[in-house]
């Protein structure tokens, strides 16, 4: 991929302070420097982009400056040659606000600083998937069967369409400029992420009903959403498992240490 067709990479790293269940587990100051395998978090998600060839720089978006501060933190930022900037009150509105400083017509990559098992092979296939298709947006997806087989026992948010069970990976690409007006969308979105049916019925009672009695399929939900924002999305289905990992509670953490070892980040 050109430097002209790469992307930029937004990586999300807002915090609930000490308090979160996983920077309490960690005993750090926030979730984003939680080490996996030795490295925080947010490193092992930034030097995984560093590494891709479809990503031209890299934004932490919302990374508390104590955390910054954090010697490992600091030396792979640097090593990546990453940016931060300040955050919002919500996810979307911290996307909302770095799409803001971009050009309107970059094609920007958006994930997590929770992503702990990220490598740039799989940012490369996402984003090589996402460039060659006709979308806006485009969302990585997982079937649900490559999640059990790539981390037995996990438990994933699965959201169950006539055609097969699928897990989120926090990877999203908005391709043009038309598509960052499904931003405010994603507000809410976010808010029922682990509740499928609320995600289902903000989509309409019709879409609902089909989900409910499983007559919903992912090309529909896809297409309805697409009505929804006035942009078209897409979903890119991804065959990584451990592409669905992310770290939202303590046994998150433990999983990501057990499976780290088996790939690396870059």
């Amino acid at each position: 991929m050109g430097r002209s067709d790469q992307f930029s990479a937004l990586v999300l790293a807002g915090s609930r302070g000490p308090e979160d269940p996983v920077a309490r587990e960690a005993g750090v100051a926030c979730k984003a420097v939680a080490p996996v395998a030795g490295r925080p978090m947010v490193v092992r998600v930034v030097s995984a982009l560093g590494a891709s060839d479809a990503v031209a720089d890299v934004t932490i978006v919302g990374l508390p400056e104590a955390c910054a501060r954090d010697p490992a933190v600091r030396i792979g930022l640097a090593e990546a040659e990453a940016d931060t900037v300040s955050g919002a009150e919500s996810p979307s509105a911290s996307v909302a606000l770095a799409l803001s400083t971009m050009a309107p017509d970059k094609r920007v990559l958006v994930t997590t600083a929770d992503h702990a098992l990220l490598r740039a092979e799989i940012v490369d296939t996402f984003l090589s998937a996402a460039a060659a298709s006709n979308a806006d947006v485009a969302i990585g997806l997982v079937r649900y069967d490559l999640v059990t087989a790539a981390c037995p026992g996990t438990r994933r948010t699965v959201t169950r369409f006539q055609d097969g069970g699928y897990c989120g990976t926090n990877l999203f690409a908005f391709l043009t400029e038309r598509g960052r007006e499904a931003v405010g969308f994603w507000s809410d979105l976010e808010r029922h992420r682990k509740h499928p049916w609320r995600i289902m019925r903000s989509l309409g009672p019709m879409t609902l009903l089909r989900y409910v009695t499983g007559r919903l399929s992912l090309d529909h939900a896809m297409k309805r959403l697409s009505v929804l924002t006035g942009v078209r999305v897409e979903a890119v289905l991804l065959p990584f498992g451990e592409a669905a990992v992310d770290v939202d509670k303590p046994e998150d953490l433990i999983l990501a240490e057990s499976l780290a070892g088996r790939w690396t980040t870059h």
